[in-house]
């Protein structure tokens, strides 16, 4: 994540706070991030050299015609900078502010299949034993781990996968 990033998503943040409209404002960002992560012809529009600015900003003012009054300041500070490219990273880091400034926390949790409903109520059950906040989950899906599951909140990791147990048997063995 680039520091233009962060510094473009705190002031937008801030704007957004002073209007008092930062969940409208946090939808449009989540709506970019899905946007570009789901176009490679977005993102590759927005990061080209060739393309004007002025173009750019065109375009994303049809595809993003709805958006709030901040974003759009965002769009045009974008253009007067010349910086679209990083418009995605700008999307995903207001989301993690806004979602830091509501005392939520996101866990990531691998998987080898994508996680079912059961699993997922498991899990944070599991997580609200060791975390007061609000939690919301990321699943990724990783078939290598063959089984089990990693979870990861913050900068603590739980892994309790085939995988892993499959290397410490390993370690054991190798001894």
């Amino acid at each position: 994540m680039s520091r233009a990033a962060i510094r473009y998503a705190k002031a937008i943040l801030e704007t957004a706070v002073s209007s008092g409209n930062t969940v409208k404002v946090n939808d449009d960002m989540l709506s970019i991030v899905a946007s570009v992560a789901g176009s490679a012809e977005l993102s590759e529009f927005l990061s080209s050299p060739i393309i004007s600015s002025e173009l750019k900003m065109s375009a994303l003012s049809e595809v993003f015609a709805a958006v709030q009054p901040e974003t759009k300041s965002l769009f045009r500070l974008l253009q007067e900078n010349k910086r679209f490219e990083i418009l995605a990273a700008i999307a995903s880091q207001f989301n993690l502010l806004f979602d830091e400034m509501n005392g939520v926390q996101v866990a990531k949790v691998t998987t080898a299949f994508p996680i079912t409903a059961d699993l997922e109520s498991k899990v944070l059950a599991k997580i609200a034993t060791i975390s007061n906040k609000k939690i919301t989950i990321e699943n990724i899906v990783d078939s290598s781990i063959i089984g089990g599951f990693i979870l990861r909140i913050g900068d603590n990791q739980y892994n309790a996968s085939v995988a892993n147990r499959l290397q410490e048997l390993r370690r054991e063995f190798s001894n």
